[in-house]
């Protein structure tokens, strides 16, 4: 299944330090990097090229930028699955800005996300993460 493989190549990028704008399994990922590794490893050439971002991209004009570049290349999903692309508010009214893949699913969720100060982790998708959720969605079947 799809959704096996996507958690299984997401799981090889575990321990990947985290470097801001890159996307290197191994030497170096940001969470955008980290979905944009997977993309190219389980559908093959990514969609669109992705622009110079900074870390506080999209904040100062309120734009919803990684919302609205997911609507346009991933499928949105009701009820998150393993394999999911999940996006996050990291404050309340904050544009969403981060994401994850879902691995594991309820009761015990869990999710794989790149941030800074850390490598690639595995984390429990607790009540704190699970709150910051804007959306979820699906890798497409076909690139």
């Amino acid at each position: 299944m799809q959704d096996e493989h996507i958690v299984s190549t997401a799981r090889g990028w575990l321990g990947t330090p985290y470097r801001h704008q890159a996307s290197c399994r191994g030497a170096g990922t940001d969470c955008l990097g980290l979905i944009l590794g997977v993309w190219r490893e389980t559908l093959g050439q990514l969609p669109e090229a992705v622009p110079p971002y900074t870390a506080d991209w999209s904040e100062a004009g309120g734009r919803e930028d990684l919302l609205q570049a997911a609507m346009r290349w991933l499928v949105p999903a009701d009820a998150a699955q393993p394999g999911d692309v999940l996006l996050f508010r990291m404050r309340d009214g904050a544009v969403a800005k981060h994401l994850g893949i879902a691995t594991d699913p309820a009761p015990a969720a869990r999710f794989i996300h790149a941030y800074s100060g850390h490598a690639v982790v595995e984390t429990a998708l607790s009540e704190p993460w699970a709150r910051r959720l804007a959306a979820r969605f699906r890798f497409p079947e076909r690139a």
